[in-house]
């Protein structure tokens, strides 16, 4: 059986971007992960190791959210490719990454960037 899980809004202060300020400044970002995978009896059972776990996922992204770049992209990407390393049940992923309040001429809430990777 397919299942679906996700990690919403999760909150995060890192320094991306491509400008010197932001390097000094920073900003909050929200990273949205929705994860897909094909789970067996166990998950019925109770036993979290035959589905994903949203606490893995919460923490690949606070932890790849650590290393600063100046694209979203680069960001996401890392997200990605660690959750398909770490989590061997994981068949399918997609990753938004938002900038609140971003540095740009513009009365803008937020920017933000989608990828979606299949093993």
């Amino acid at each position: 059986m397919k299942a679906t899980v996700k990690v919403e809004n999760l909150k995060i202060y890192a320094f991306h971007g491509c400008m010197e300020e932001e390097k000094v400044i920073g900003s909050d970002y929200i990273v949205n992960i929705e994860a897909v995978c094909f789970v067996g009896d166990d998950a019925f059972n109770d036993v979290i190791s035959d589905t994903v776990d949203y606490v893995d996922l919460a923490r690949i992204a606070k932890r790849e959210m650590l290393t600063r770049s100046k694209l979203l992209e680069a960001v996401i990407k890392r997200i990605i490719d660690s959750s398909f390393e770490e989590i061997d049940v994981l068949n399918k992923i997609s990753v938004t990454v938002s900038k609140l309040n971003p540095p740009i001429n513009a009365d803008v809430e937020a920017v933000s960037v989608t990828m979606e990777e299949e093993r």
